[in-house]
């Protein structure tokens, strides 16, 4: 299949647009989103990028694990080293995989040591929603937040008494049982639930993976997972806050022929705050995080593959106040946030504290709206960095919308980048931060249930850190593209696509980055007749490259899936999903296999 977009051909999408969609009266983009601004804001007055996902999305898609749902449905790219449980990350657009600050239920979660976000012991049937912040956000949220922003939010209680209930089983001799419930009262609301999830898997590897490590025999992945929170109305205006997500894994991947490595993972996260209002315009927040990343090696066959701990504790302390003015919401806080690792592996520096101050401001006023935040963080072991943001959207008219938003951004070095020592890398103590500068411009437009949104960006990196034998500061390096979104409703027929087309380089020697592709297409929608409902998507992913000197290629590839629920009644409903129809055979990691064609049927216990 050949490459249909770039960036010359995308230039010309706003006239061809402009033609297409005349501006009629429409309905306005009401959907309300947190992660672009830290309170509660309209996406109709966001100056940046925002994609929800939430749980009725998560159900429909043919994604098995979260970076798969992310690829799919954020028109975001992956890389997977295997089966579930084994390593994945994803790139927002273009950016490294340690470009993603990763938040559940605003608790940053992720390894200190890789610098980057841990995607693969996180249950699904525990999240409630996504929203995925494109463009840099260190204004908002310190290091990391370079290509964008993950939160998670997980169930949460309601009034009454709301039990759900799911069996799934499927290939691969994948078997999936899950249960909750919300409930409450308008004093107390509360959440419970709890899963166990059986994967025997397939093999992770194939002959071409690096360092010898095949072994075709099956990589499984067991996973126990509870969730729980509570919300508190202690008095007219305040409410005390608590919640936990706690996962637990035991994952296989392959050492070498006739070999297996065996891992236990454990995920935790715990958070409580305390909220409430100290004047009608005047709302304040105190909370307390906790985010724990630990991954141990139980058996190993070989020396690659070491028995040995690493784990990663990250503390965060926030103090944010929220203040209502006649120029937009103004907010305004301290963080605090320790980084400990605790680990089999030698560090020269085990911790780091990074204090920061922020503030910002949000406001709308007829067709204007505006966005400004400041930060500056205070790390331990790098000093001070001031990041800011400013965006700006302006409504044409009832269905033209423009906007456009300027961030800096920073990184610091992870522990394995500066200390890492071994007979195949090496780490440096004399890297520096990452600094980065991105700008963006966007087009929507909004026709009823029809909503078109064109976005081209620009993001330059400073002091980038590439890796290899050894760990350096690559001068610069430039990422830009374009990304076309359509979503919308036809009655019973629901219709959305992306495309993505970027051009992530090395400006020293004009290489494409490592495991990026040009461009990326995926679609998909569903139609409802009575109890049944009928669903299909396609991914296509461009041609990439392995290593930084671009000598390795990985072939582009394009799945396809359907879907087939049936509602038996208004509480019980019965779904199948086949996914990756034609069976291909592909990579996103050289050496790694993806999964082949595979059936999983669920029935589902909601009452309504």
């Amino acid at each position: 299949m050949k490459t249909v977009f770039s960036s010359a051909r995308l230039a010309v999408l706003p006239l061809a647009l402009a033609a297409a969609f005349p501006s009629l009266a429409q309905t306005q983009l009401k959907e309300v989103v947190v992660t672009a601004t830290r309170v509660a804001t309209r996406a109709d007055a966001l100056s940046s990028e925002v994609l929800v996902i939430d749980r009725e999305d998560i159900e429909r898609s043919a994604g098995r694990t979260l970076t798969e749902v992310l690829a799919r449905l954020a028109s975001v790219q992956l890389s997977s080293n295997g089966g579930r449980g084994n390593n994945s990350n994803i790139f927002i657009r273009g950016t490294e995989a340690r470009h993603t600050l990763l938040l559940i239920d605003g608790v940053r979660y992720g390894s200190a040591t890789a610098g980057t976000p841990v995607w693969d012991n996180l249950p699904l049937d525990q999240i409630e929603r996504i929203e995925v912040l494109k463009g840099p956000a260190s204004a908002l949220y310190g290091a990391d937040a370079v290509g964008g922003v993950v939160q998670i939010f997980t169930v949460r209680g309601a009034p009454g008494l709301h039990p759900t209930a799911e069996v799934t089983l499927g290939s691969h001799g994948y078997r999936a049982v899950s249960a909750g419930v919300q409930a409450g009262t308008d004093t107390v609301r509360y959440s419970l639930g709890g899963s166990v999830t059986r994967d025997r898997g397939f093999s992770a590897t194939n002959p071409s993976v690096p360092f010898g490590s095949y072994n075709p025999d099956r990589d499984g992945f067991d996973q126990k997972a509870l969730n729980g929170s509570v919300d508190w109305t202690l008095a007219p205006d305040w409410t005390l806050n608590a919640g936990v997500l706690y996962s637990e894994g035991t994952q296989h991947f392959d050492d070498g022929l006739g070999a297996d490595t065996a891992s236990a993972l454990r995920s935790s996260v715990l958070r409580a705050g305390l909220s409430g209002k100290i004047s009608p315009t005047w709302t304040t927040r105190f909370n307390f995080a906790q985010g724990v990343d630990r991954s141990e090696a139980l058996v190993s066959a070989s020396s690659f593959n070491l028995p040995g701990l690493f784990e990663t504790t990250q503390n965060k302390w926030t103090w944010q106040n929220d203040i209502q003015t006649g120029v937009g919401t103004v907010v305004a806080g301290l963080e605090t946030l320790e980084q400990k690792v605790n680990s089999s592996q030698a560090y020269s520096v085990n911790s780091r504290r990074i204090n920061a101050a922020f503030a910002g401001l949000t406001g709308k006023a007829g067709a204007h709206g505006w966005q400004l935040n400041a930060r500056r963080d205070d790390n331990s072991q790098f000093g001070a960095h001031s990041t800011g943001y400013a965006g700006y959207s302006y409504q044409i008219n009832p269905a033209w919308r423009a906007h456009a938003g300027y961030g800096t951004s920073f990184v610091a070095p992870n522990f394995n980048d500066l200390y890492w020592k071994s007979s195949y890398y090496n780490g440096n103590p004399l890297l520096q931060p990452e600094q980065g500068k991105n700008a963006e411009l966007g087009l929507d437009w909004t026709q009823g249930d029809h909503h078109v949104k064109l976005v081209r960006f620009d993001n330059r990196i400073r002091g980038f850190i590439s890796g290899g034998t050894s760990t350096v500061n690559v001068p610069r390096v430039r990422i830009d593209g374009w990304t076309l979104g359509y979503d919308g409703h036809f009655d019973a027929l629901n219709l959305w696509a992306t495309a993505e087309a970027l051009d992530p380089r090395n400006t020293a020697n004009q290489l494409q980055l490592r495991r990026r592709a040009k461009s990326q297409l995926s679609l998909g929608g569903d139609y409802t007749l009575g109890a049944w409902r009928l669903g299909g998507s396609a991914l296509y992913v461009g041609q990439r490259f392995e290593d930084a000197a671009n000598t390795t290629r990985l072939g582009a590839y394009a799945t396809a899936d359907v879907s087939l629920a049936y509602t038996v009644d208004k509480d019980w409903t019965v779904q199948t999903k086949l996914n990756n129809l034609t069976n291909r055979q592909y990579a996103t990691a050289l050496g790694y296999n993806q999964p082949g064609r595979e059936l999983f049927v669920s029935l589902r216990y909601q009452p309504k």
